[in-house]
């Protein structure tokens, strides 16, 4: 059985969190902390969360053991964009463009 967890407007770029969900795709849940845990980049502080968050789903809403989840899927999308612009030299402006992510995270028994 899968069960989900989704977390939305992540800040960050999608192409810097791929790198960490890149790494625990397939992997034990607790396994996948554990590599969370170690890695240097702040993104997988939240990854680890979402992870978290889906096995907790798994155990309290559908009984399944914490120790036999997989993460089977996991993936980060592109979320929405705040657009700020800079001013530069001769009058003329370059945009700004502050990018969020949406993760989502989808383990299974095994």
């Amino acid at each position: 059985m899968e069960v989900k967890a989704v977390v939305k407007g992540l800040k960050g770029s999608a192409f810097k969190v791929r790198r960490v969900v890149n790494v625990v795709r397939g992997k034990r849940v607790a396994d996948a902390l554990n590599i969370l845990r170690f890695l240097p980049t702040p993104t997988a502080r939240e990854v680890a969360k979402v992870i978290k968050s889906a096995a907790a789903n798994a155990e309290n809403n559908f009984q399944l053991p914490p120790e036999n989840l997989i993460v089977s899927k996991i993936f980060a999308d592109d979320g929405r964009m705040m657009k700020r612009f800079r001013p530069r030299s001769r009058g003329r402006v370059s945009p700004i463009l502050k990018r969020s992510t949406h993760v989502t995270v989808i383990v299974e028994e095994v």
